[in-house]
C-alpha cells in the first residue's frame, strides 16, 4: 500500500520526526493541530477562535490530500480547561453539525505552550 506524507512545512515536523498528515490506502490521519501560525499563537485566551483556526488548518491539509471536511469520521480534541467545552462545541458544530463524526473531548493539564488551549486530530476514510 502506498504511503503519502503531507507536510505543512513547520520546522517541528523535521525536528520531532512527524508529518502533518499521513495517507495510507483510504485512511488519512491528521496529526494534533494547534492554533499556531509560524511562531504566533492565534486566538490567545479564546477557545472558539483557536478551534476555528485549527479546523481551517485541517481543512487545508485535507484538501491537499484530495478530500474534505465532509470525509472526516473522527475528531479527537484535547482541551486544557474542560469547563470551556461549550466554546469548543460551537466551533465543532460549525464544521460538523451535518457530518456528525465520532468525537472525543479530553481535558489535559498542558499543551506545548501555555497560550495553546486546544489541540485537535482528525481521521478520514475515503474512497480515493
Amino acid at each position: 500500500m502506498s504511503r503519502q506524507l503531507i507536510s505543512s512545512g513547520a520546522i517541528w515536523e523535521d525536528k520531532v520526526g512527524y508529518s502533518r498528515a499521513v495517507k495510507v490506502g483510504n485512511i488519512i490521519e491528521v496529526s494534533g493541530t494547534t492554533a499556531t501560525n509560524g511562531d504566533a499563537i492565534v486566538g490567545k485566551g479564546d477557545v472558539y477562535a483557536q478551534c476555528m483556526y485549527i479546523f481551517e488548518k485541517i481543512e487545508k491539509v485535507l484538501q491537499e490530500a484530495g478530500v474534505g471536511m465532509q470525509d472526516v469520521i473522527r475528531t479527537r480534541t484535547f482541551i486544557t480547561d474542560i469547563s470551556r467545552w461549550e466554546e469548543f462545541a460551537k466551533a465543532h458544530a460549525h464544521w460538523f453539525a451535518q457530518i456528525k463524526p465520532a468525537a472525543s473531548l479530553l481535558e489535559v493539564s498542558n499543551l506545548i505552550h501555555p497560550d495553546l488551549l486546544v489541540e485537535i486530530e482528525v481521521t478520514v476514510v475515503t474512497n480515493n
